[in-house]
């Protein structure tokens, strides 16, 4: 008798707030077709192999756009007023799955764990799987980096997204040492038989977008990966790779009608107290100046 397939690990039950309200989502991402339901705040476009970096409210909606085609973004996020707070890709990777789409949640590190966005529109959120088992919008792998490059073969540059990012939050205080895993936004991975990472072309095409409302007031970061659309990848840094990059679009919005946000409240870090089973040893008289804690 053939086993029974093991169920998610991280399957909430409905009414658990780690889904998204998908009518309230579906509500937001609607104002995009309606005139003058939303005010454009701020439009960028990122040039091949850069960055960028800009800070948004609570209720606000930022979407990022392929405008000359397929191109993959690495993007981080953080709470803006503390950035120890930030997005955490394994987490909701194991609470959604490897490759979010609309009404999914990106989450932030312990000991905050409260969704940052919630991704409320998607054009390629038809796009499946395809035959080789990619996916899109990846959370499985991370961004690219130096020290990896050197350690494969490569020579040093100073343009992979980690680098992209690091310049990116440099005007915000920020160093490498706060750049994170990322949200692989418009690239297709999967695994191999072998278990092992693989990357396929990107299949955005001008024009195709996805939409996050912001949770909480965050501070995000985007590169434009130095690989393009993955359609040439390799370790050996051909230029037929670098021929692939093209600029990413970033539009942040404003919501007009406040009665759109009706009902909705920022979502507060979790309420665990953090003892951990740690507690203080009992005295038998009042403290002294010697005693240490456990």
């Amino acid at each position: 008798m053939p086993g029974r397939a093991p169920p998610p690990a991280y399957d909430a039950p409905t009414d658990s707030p780690v889904h998204a309200s998908r009518p309230f989502c579906i509500k937001i991402a609607e104002t995009a077709n309606v005139s003058g339901a939303r005010k454009l705040e701020s439009s960028s476009i990122i040039r091949p192999r850069s960055g960028h970096a800009w800070a948004m409210k609570a209720g606000q909606v930022f979407r990022i756009t392929t405008p000359e085609g397929p191109q993959v973004g690495d993007l981080n996020i953080w709470n803006l007023h503390n950035p120890r707070e930030r997005f955490w890709a394994s987490r909701s990777r194991q609470i959604h799955q490897s490759h979010v789409s609309t009404f999914d949640r990106l989450w932030s590190c312990l000991p905050f764990m409260r969704p940052l966005v919630t991704i409320i529109s998607d054009s390629l959120a038809d796009y499946g799987v395809d035959e080789f088992g990619g996916r899109v919008h990846d959370l499985l792998g991370t961004r690219c980096d130096p020290y990896i490059n050197l350690l494969m073969g490569g020579e040093s540059y100073d343009y992979h997204c980690h680098s992209n990012l690091t310049r990116a939050v440099a005007p915000w205080g920020l160093t490498e040492y706060d750049v994170h895993d990322v949200i692989n936004v418009f690239q297709v991975t999967g695994l191999d038989d072998k278990g092992q990472y693989c990357m396929g072309a990107s299949p955005a095409k001008p024009g195709n977008y996805i939409e996050f409302f912001a949770e909480i007031d965050i501070l995000c970061a985007l590169s434009t990966c130095p690989d393009g659309d993955l359609s040439q990848w390799g370790w050996d840094g051909n230029s037929e790779m670098q021929d692939t990059t093209r600029p990413l679009g970033v539009e942040v919005y404003s919501l007009t009608d406040p009665t759109i946000l009706e009902g909705w409240k920022a979502p507060e870090p979790s309420k665990y107290q953090g003892l951990h089973g740690i507690r203080m040893p009992a005295r038998d008289g009042p403290p002294t100046s010697n005693f240490v804690g456990v």
